[in-house]
């Protein structure tokens, strides 16, 4: 029975390893296919990213001024979505490092959203605003200053 199952395990691994140099060549041209590929596919900016954040932090402002939590609770969730996408994306930019800095604001957002709490959210989102400043100060983006009015 030994003997059956060695004899078994020696032809399976004789027939795994009987690949030709033609069958490596084939795998190497999908490789260097799926390379050139890679090598081209759309990879979002930075900018465009920040750009889709402001644009949701202005509508997260006036879903909450308005007192529409279900709209906000959707624009904080797709800021944090883009924040991901930065990270995911342009994780090799000095910028992506200081994201994290404004997460305390965006759970105390997301908190007074939670709660439906006018006071709280404008003041959470203030602060919000604040530290996305503080962050463009750090990245010497400091032109690019989100202005309460």
């Amino acid at each position: 029975m030994k003997s059956v199952l060695l004899f078994s395990l020696v032809i399976l691994f004789v027939s795994c390893n009987s690949s030709s140099p033609k069958d490596y060549k084939t795998l190497q041209k999908r490789i260097d296919s799926i390379e050139t590929v890679l090598k081209t596919t759309y990879k979002p900016g930075f900018g465009e990213l920040m750009g889709s954040i402001q644009t949701h932090h202005a509508k997260l402002w006036f879903a909450g001024l308005h007192k529409n939590w279900k709209l906000a609770g959707f624009e904080i969730h797709e800021i944090n979505e883009a924040l991901e996408a930065i990270k995911k994306y342009q994780g090799d930019r000095k910028e992506t490092a200081f994201i994290s800095m404004i997460n305390p604001s965006i759970d105390s957002v997301s908190n007074a959203i939670e709660k439906e709490d006018i006071t709280l959210f404008k003041k959470s989102y203030r602060h919000l605003t604040n530290d996305c400043n503080a962050c463009h100060q750090k990245t010497e983006f400091e032109f690019n200053n989100l202005n309460l009015a």
